[in-house]
């Protein structure tokens, strides 16, 4: 399987890199991003690119891939309702209809979140974006479509968040996650588990398009 990445650098990125790369049946990974990810292996190639919303310029990169692993995702605090769109539903289609043009057989796998609105109407700024991202990447013309919605996420491996609170944060409550993964699996996962369902369901499919925590703990 030939697979691209998308958020390589962000902590659930990270987790899916690695997952990747130590998967037999994965032969190729590329990673699209504005800055290196540190990591070295043969598998993976990277692709520096400034502009997320045209792609035109490394369209002969992006071609002959099985899945995508779309792991791009900011915080909407202290953000206003147009620039979160912005970096969250723009980016995104962009992406996305660029890869379903040039690779209609691949499945796309998209990190979203729990409590993601997708009647759109609902009063949370970002679950309605969120929502509408969602329902717009299950129109394109992919062989398969699926949206993640982890909740609380525990980064193993290595993998860290880019945001300085947020480390403090994973730091301090550290000794707490591997109990609240194994008493409340509806609730929390981790940065491998999140890699391998991910890889799992581009590789097998899902009964559902919309997975939800306890799905993708099941995986």
């Amino acid at each position: 399987m030939q697979v691209i990445i998308f958020g390589a650098t962000g902590m659930i990125g990270q987790g899916v890199l690695r997952e990747c790369l130590i998967d037999a049946a994965i032969d190729r990974v590329v990673a699209v991003g504005r800055s290196p990810t540190g990591v070295r292996n043969a598998k993976l190639t990277e692709v520096t690119h400034n502009n997320f919303t045209d792609y035109s310029a490394i369209e002969s990169q992006l071609t002959g891939f099985d899945a995508c692993f779309f792991c791009l995702g900011v915080s909407s605090i202290g953000m206003s309702e147009e620039r979160y769109r912005h970096l969250t539903y723009d980016i995104t289609l962009a992406a996305a209809t660029t890869l379903a043009r040039l690779n209609p057989q691949m499945t796309f796998v998209y990190v979203t979140g729990a409590g993601t609105d997708s009647t759109e109407r609902g009063s949370r700024m970002w679950a309605r974006i969120k929502g509408k991202t969602e329902n717009d990447l299950l129109k394109l013309p992919f062989r398969g479509a699926y949206m993640f919605r982890p909740g609380a996420i525990q980064p193993l491996h290595g993998a860290r968040s880019k945001t300085a609170w947020v480390r403090a944060v994973y730091n301090v409550s550290w000794p707490l996650w591997s109990a609240l993964r194994r008493i409340s699996p509806r609730l929390v996962t981790s940065t491998e588990q999140m890699g391998r369902a991910m890889i799992h369901v581009a590789r097998e499919g899902y009964p559902r398009q919309v997975l939800e925590m306890e799905d993708i703990n099941s995986l």
